[in-house]
């Protein structure tokens, strides 16, 4: 309501579990209205929520459902992977006329992180390559990104030159920036926080497949946390 009289609201959430709560009023209304009003009305509403799990909040309050909201046309999906991109996506998302679901990870609240004061926004659909290889691409959404950032120095005593992406947004997606790097690297792997049937991991790589087949020199393969 807030946001079709003309307000930009932000809502939090404290868990992405309780968005079932919700479920009409975000998947069936605030997604939809600007379509069905011709875009007469839109809906500037920025939903904030948490995602994954390691701090024994036990199964109704760690689950990763990315990928339910990502299912949703009229929905904008946002994972930033620290507080830096937070605040930069954050920004746009609120300057943004459609429903945006930003999901924060919880582990990452209490982690220290340099932000710039300055004033600043991060597109959406752009992807961040958080450092350049040439043997293998891994993506990962969230926090999965800086965790495989961390795995980048095992796997150079190995030979293995990593090339990381983070997607920032799923929806949209920058399927360009991945596709080049697998074009480069040969192989891919997904790192997502969600579950494995009918997952974010799996629309990543059958929205690439078909652009990159002929260049992988192994299977996509997909990892989930």
């Amino acid at each position: 309501g807030a946001a079709l009289t003309g307000l930009r609201p932000i809502v939090e959430i404290m868990f992405s579990d309780f968005m079932m709560l919700a479920g009409d009023q975000i998947g069936n209304q605030a997604a939809k209205i600007r379509y069905m009003s011709g875009g007469q009305a839109i809906v500037p509403l920025t939903i904030r929520t948490t995602l994954g799990g390691g701090r024994s909040s036990a199964a109704q309050h760690s689950q990763s459902l990315q990928a339910i909201v990502c299912h949703i046309p009229g929905l904008k999906v946002v994972m930033p992977s620290s507080a830096a991109e937070a605040k930069g996506l954050l920004k746009t998302a609120i300057r943004d006329d459609n429903p945006v679901i930003f999901f924060e990870h919880k582990m990452e609240y209490n982690k220290t992180y340099e932000v710039p004061e300055e004033e600043y926004t991060i597109p959406f659909g752009v992807a961040n390559i958080l450092k350049e290889g040439k043997d293998i691409t891994i993506v990962g959404t969230s926090n999965q990104a800086l965790k495989a950032l961390q795995a980048v120095e095992e796997l150079a005593k190995k030979g293995i030159d990593t090339e990381i992406i983070d997607p920032r947004t799923l929806v949209p997606l920058d399927k360009n920036t991945i596709i080049k790097s697998v074009k480069k690297t040969g192989r891919l792997l997904i790192v997502d926080e969600g579950y494995e049937r009918c997952g974010v991991a799996g629309e990543i790589a059958m929205s690439i497949l078909k652009d990159v087949f002929y260049y992988l020199d192994a299977p996509i393969k997909e990892l989930f946390i």
